[in-house]
C-alpha cells in the first residue's frame, strides 16, 4: 500500500492559495488514476484505488496545514502502512514558481505541514514532492501563502501542480532516484 498525502488547508477561502498546492495535486492524482477522492477518514478527504497493479490511497488531510500529521499518522495507523511507503506533496517558497523537486527525508525546511508530519511519524524518512511557489520580497511569507493566485499565475501554477501529480506517480512507478533525475533538472 502507498499513501499520497496533499497537503492544504480545507474550506472555500483557502482554495485558490499557494499553500493549497498539495490538494490540487492530489485531485489531479485522482483524475489520473481515476480514483475518487469522496470519502471522509482518517480526519481527511480520502481515496483508494489501484495503481501500477499495486492499491494506492489517497489523502487530502482536513485538519489544517500545521496539524497535518495528525491525518497522515491517522492514516498510515489505519492502513498498518509504513512511512516508508508515504509521499506528501506541498508547496514550497524556497524553489521559484514552475519548479518541481522530489526529496526523500530531511527536515522540515521551514515548512510547518512537514514538520507536524515528521514530528507525529518520529521520523523524517518519507518522500516529498515540492511544488515551487517562490519566496515573495515585501510581504510576510505567512500571509503570502495564504492569499488566492493572481491571474497571470494561475496557468504556471496548474502546470506545476499537474508536473508534481506527474512526479509523485513516477516515484510510485519507476521508483524514487529515477524519478528525482527526471523531475529534478526540469525548470
Amino acid at each position: 500500500m502507498h499513501v499520497i498525502a496533499g497537503l492544504g488547508n480545507p474550506g472555500r477561502e483557502y482554495r485558490d492559495t499557494r499553500h493549497n498546492a498539495g490538494f490540487r495535486a492530489v485531485d489531479e492524482i485522482a483524475s489520473l488514476t481515476r480514483i475518487k477522492v469522496i470519502g471522509f477518514k482518517y480526519k481527511g478527504r480520502t481515496g483508494s484505488g489501484r495503481f501500477k497493479g499495486g492499491p494506492l490511497f489517497l489523502l487530502k488531510p482536513r485538519t489544517y496545514m500545521n496539524l497535518s500529521g495528525l491525518s497522515v499518522r491517522a492514516c498510515l495507523n489505519g492502513l498498518k502502512a509504513t512511512p516508508e511507503s508515504l509521499i506528501v506533496i506541498h508547496d514550497d517558497l524556497d524553489l521559484p514558481p514552475g519548479r518541481i523537486r522530489i526529496k526523500h527525508g530531511g527536515g522540515p525546511g521551514g515548512h510547518k505541514g512537514i514538520a507536524s508530519i515528521i514530528e507525529t511519524l518520529g521520523t523524517d524518512e518519507f518522500v516529498r514532492v515540492k511544488i515551487g511557489i517562490g519566496r515573495p520580497d515585501h510581504i510576510d511569507p505567512a500571509d503570502y501563502v495564504l492569499l488566492p493566485l493572481e491571474p497571470e499565475e494561475l496557468e504556471p501554477f496548474h502546470d506545476s501542480v499537474k508536473r508534481a501529480a506527474q512526479a509523485a506517480l513516477a516515484v510510485l512507478a519507476e521508483g524514487v532516484n529515477t524519478a528525482m533525475n527526471k523531475f529534478n533538472s526540469k525548470a
